[in-house]
């Protein structure tokens, strides 16, 4: 099972697949509907093993130049290549007291904006 996800990759290769059901293996629960892979998993096998050798080096480019025999510019720019591939996503962080502070004395936000987001 643990190479299930290869094989499914080397089979579809650049197809965009939909996965139609889903079922949860401990529980028997099947889910229908049309759903898309997630990003990492539509990537070529080899991309995806890269990665995972990325993420379980902790992001360290040193440690991939070691783990594929590659130098630093080769590791930088397949990474590069890859996040080429992912839309960003859109994260909202929560201002800190200062950015409020901040953003009040550039006049970027009213006062009553201020109070607002200080007691969030």
């Amino acid at each position: 099972m643990a190479n299930d996800w290869q094989e499914l990759t080397r089979l579809t290769g650049d197809t965009r697949i939909t996965v139609e059901r889903v079922r949860m293996d401990e529980s028997e629960i099947a889910i229908e509907g049309s759903f898309e892979l997630p990003p990492l998993a539509r990537l070529p096998v080899d991309d995806q093993v890269f990665i995972m050798a990325f993420v379980r080096s902790h992001g360290s480019i040193k440690e991939m130049e070691r783990t594929f025999g590659i130098s630093y510019p080769t590791v930088k720019n397949r990474l590069n290549r890859i996040s080429e591939s992912f839309e960003l996503v859109e994260v909202e962080s929560t201002p800190t007291k200062t950015g409020v502070l901040t953003q009040l004395e550039h006049g970027e936000i009213t006062f009553e904006e201020a109070l607002g987001r200080l007691s969030e």
